[in-house]
């Protein structure tokens, strides 16, 4: 029951991102930061996203065209210490339009993320973080925002022993 009314209330609370007014007396600043914006993107994503979540099955299919890339964006030590076979590597803090075109290359290119709160195990490399701050939301965000649409979400939760995940590491453990 707990779990069911958690669930509730943070759909509760997206909703209500997706429908508010960004402010419009965002105080002036020398950065270039525009939160307003964010948040229109963030609504045009949530939207955009729901029907870009994929069932394992779909998922695993996908991954095995040619033209598909899954791309992890968890940290580099995370990446190497186990992520799913033939997943390309881009740090989330390094997602920049030249860094996205040379790993990704055409804004056509299908692209299928995961993350920690994909997998049910909650150990390292896929330690689970606040639900609310999945990377998957913020990726899918940027990807998006950098005009690359053919996003695809693992909307699964597996375990990272499934042998049809197929989870290789680049360091031991």
């Amino acid at each position: 029951m707990r779990k069911i009314g958690l669930s509730l209330l943070i759909l509760a609370g997206v909703s209500s991102l997706a429908m508010a007014t960004p402010p419009t007396n965002n105080p002036p600043s020398d950065a270039a930061i525009n939160y307003q914006g964010f948040i229109l993107l963030s609504e045009e994503v949530y939207k955009y996203r729901q029907d870009r979540l994929v069932s394992k099955r779909k998922f695993l299919e996908m991954a095995k065209d040619s033209g598909t890339i899954i791309l992890d964006t968890r940290s580099k030590e995370a990446y190497d210490m186990g992520h799913i076979k033939g997943a390309v590597h881009l740090n989330f803090s390094d997602l920049t339009e030249d860094k996205l075109a040379k790993v990704i290359g055409s804004k056509d290119t299908r692209i299928l993320i995961y993350c920690n709160n994909n997998f049910t195990d909650n150990v390292r490399p896929f330690a689970k973080k606040s639900i609310e701050l999945a990377l998957n939301v913020p990726t899918f965000i940027n990807l998006y925002g950098y005009g690359y649409e053919n996003v695809y979400e693992l909307k699964d939760a597996v375990s990272m022993r499934d042998p049809q995940m197929q989870i290789v590491a680049t360091i031991p453990r």
